[in-house]
C-alpha cells in the first residue's frame, strides 16, 4: 500500500475535546504541512478553551502497544511527545524509543494547562529527565517548565534561562528550545541551546493575540521538518515562522 511509504510523524499525546491543543493541533499542524500523522494517546481529557474539567489517564502498556503498532504499519520518520500525565507512562514511552533509537524524537514537556490543572504528575518529573529527555532529538520547554525541569525559580532574564537550560544539558539533553513566549517586552526570543555550542537565538515581534495549543502546534512543526530531513537549527527556525504565522491569521 502507497499508505505505508508515506512519511509519517507518531504523535504520542492527549486529546483535547476543544481542539484546541493537544493532538487536534499536532494532527492539524502536521496536516498542514503535507506530512501525515499516526497515533498513541496517552490521556483522555474534558476540557474547552477556559478549563480541564477531567482526565482519563490511559493504562502504560497501551500506550506502549499504540506506539509499536504505529512503528509496524508505517514509515515513521520522528515522533513528537506531548501530554504523558504519569511516571509509568513516561517509562513506557522512554522504553519504546530506546528500541527506536534512528528515529528523531522532539519533546514537549507539558506539565500543565494554560488554566493551571497539572497534566503530568510530579513524581513523573525526575523520571522524564533520566530516562525520557535524553532520547529524545529536542526538547521544548516555556520558561516555566524549564524553571520546574531544572528544579529552580522562575528565570527572570535570559540569563538565568541559560543557566538552567545548561543543567539539563549537563544532565543529557541533546538540546533545548527554550521559548520565550511566557516572557515580557515587546520582543518573542526562544533560544536553541546545544552542548559546546553559542546559543541561537530566533527573535519575533510579541503578538498582541493568543492562541492555544502553540507549544503542541511547534514541537509537531520541528518534528515535521526533523522527518524530511531538515537539521535541528533549521527545523527550529522554519517552526517558529510557521506558528508566528498561524497566531497571527487565526487566534483563539
Amino acid at each position: 500500500m502507497a499508505l505505508r511509504q508515506e512519511l509519517h510523524v507518531l504523535v504520542v499525546g492527549g486529546s483535547d475535546s476543544s481542539g484546541g491543543a493537544g493532538i487536534a493541533r499536532d494532527i492539524e499542524t502536521l496536516s498542514a504541512m503535507g506530512v501525515r500523522s499516526c497515533l498513541a494517546v496517552t490521556a483522555v481529557t474534558v476540557q474547552t478553551h477556559d478549563i480541564v474539567a477531567d482526565i482519563l489517564h490511559l493504562q502504560p502498556g497501551l500506550v506502549a502497544d499504540q506506539m509499536r503498532a504505529a512503528l509496524q504499519a508505517n514509515k515513521l520518520a520522528a515522533v513528537k511527545i506531548g501530554m504523558l500525565a504519569t511516571a509509568e507512562i513516561v517509562a513506557a514511552v522512554a522504553a519504546v524509543l530506546r528500541e527506536n533509537p534512528g528515529i528523531p524524537a522532539v519533546l514537549d514537556p507539558v506539565l500543565a494547562s494554560t488554566s493551571g490543572r497539572a497534566l503530568l504528575e510530579a513524581s513523573a518529573i525526575p523520571i522524564m529527565k533520566q530516562h525520557l529527555m535524553p532520547l529524545c532529538r529536542i526538547v521544548t520547554p516555556n520558561l516555566i517548565e524549564l524553571a520546574l525541569l531544572a528544579g529552580s525559580e522562575l528565570a527572570v532574564d535570559e540569563v538565568g534561562a541559560l543557566q538552567q537550560g545548561q543543567q539539563l544539558l549537563a544532565a543529557g539533553v541533546q538540546a533545548l528550545l527554550i521559548k520565550g513566549g511566557h516572557g515580557s517586552g515587546p520582543r518573542s526570543t526562544d533560544v536553541l541551546v546545544r552542548p559546546n555550542q553559542e546559543p541561537v537565538r530566533l527573535d519575533t515581534r510579541r503578538l498582541a493575540r493568543t492562541m492555544r495549543g502553540t507549544g503542541c502546534a511547534l514541537a509537531s512543526a520541528i518534528a515535521a521538518y526533523l522527518a524530511i530531513g531538515g537539521s535541528i537549527e533549521e527545523a527550529v527556525r522554519q517552526a517558529k515562522l510557521l506558528v508566528f504565522e498561524k497566531i497571527w491569521k487565526h487566534p483563539i
